[in-house]
């Protein structure tokens, strides 16, 4: 994570030197916070199963792309972080999934359980047709060796979505 992507330096009229100068450090400070709990967040055996912390590792990891990303957190039988994993990009609008690489992954991590999230770097928090046809196709795919889908993560620059929470999963 960049500390550019989370710069919120915005000065208006008015604004002193020693203002900006204190904007500039609270800036740094922030992004450097946010890379703390990114490490965090990402050590193996961290508990991710609820939806809460699924959405504060996801937005961290993916809220400030400009492109967007698809990534897999992989669990074990107690929901603890094995490893996660940014599998497909693609542009502004679009990444392509492939449940089979999908399935080969969790299986490679002997995981019991998955997350999965993308960004929508429009801004849009409302999963559209196609994010709801790839979670029901993953879904029935991880199905098929009992990896379970506990959720699908819409992300934005400042919000996340639950898809199970919306019944989606």
């Amino acid at each position: 994570m960049e500390a550019q992507a989370y710069h919120m330096t915005t000065l208006g009229a008015g604004s002193n030197e020693e203002e900006s100068r204190i904007r500039v450090r609270e800036d740094r400070t922030i992004a450097r916070a946010l890379q703390i709990l990114q490490k965090r967040a990402s050590l193996p055996g961290e508990v991710l199963g609820g939806a809460t912390q699924g959405a504060l590792f996801f937005r961290l990891r993916l809220g400030g792309e400009d492109r967007e990303h698809f990534e897999v957190a992989f669990l074990n039988t107690q929901f603890q972080l094995i490893a996660v994993e940014r599998f497909f990009s693609g542009t502004i609008d679009a990444a392509e999934v492939h449940p089979r690489i999908v399935v080969q992954r969790a299986l490679a991590h002997n995981a019991s359980a998955v997350l999965m999230a993308h960004n929508h770097p429009s801004g849009s928090l409302q999963p559209s047709a196609s994010d709801r046809a790839v979670t029901a196709r993953l879904k029935a795919a991880l199905d098929t060796v009992d990896v379970r889908l506990l959720d699908h993560f819409v992300v934005t620059s400042h919000e996340v979505v639950s898809m199970a929470s919306q019944g989606m999963v």
